[in-house]
């Protein structure tokens, strides 16, 4: 594992060790670029959306027809349907812009759900994973050369 890389990389972000536990956890980062590096960010974007689409879906059993919920569904989908998918073949690409630009998108849509709350979200936490590991990944972006 170039361990070197992945800290620099992530020295370059917004959260350090959202980034390193990522990356490290991940047994492709062994021997990856920085266009590899983005590429496990984005798949850890799409298990935190993945994650947080679960859990907003079971509380919905809970309270069918929540309007904040049903909200934050159709923002999780959107994230894995279009974003994450978009994110992907942009750092495959080394397309830097639009690979950020999807991120980002990502935190905004995270921030959405999470407004779509009058008082306390019960999602706070996953969008707050969701929202960290896109703004890692968003930065990785800005680094491709």
């Amino acid at each position: 594992m170039d361990a070197s890389l992945i800290d620099k990389t992530c020295k370059q972000t917004p959260n350090y060790d959202v980034c390193v536990s990522t990356l490290n956890s991940d047994p492709r980062s062994t021997g990856a670029d920085v266009k590899g590096l983005g590429l496990i960010m984005v798949d850890a974007v799409k298990d935190k959306a993945t994650g947080a689409l679960n859990k907003a879906a079971e509380l919905l059993k809970q309270s069918p027809g929540d309007q904040a919920l049903l909200s934050c569904v159709k923002i999780y989908n959107e994230v894995l349907q279009n974003d994450v998918p978009q994110g992907s073949q942009a750092f495959t690409q080394g397309d830097s812009k639009s690979a950020e630009q999807g991120m980002n998108d990502i935190a905004t849509e995270a921030d959405s759900c999470e407004s779509g709350f009058s008082s306390s979200s019960p999602l706070v936490d996953n969008n707050k994973a969701l929202l960290d590991v896109a703004a890692v990944a968003a930065a990785i972006a800005r680094t491709l050369p």
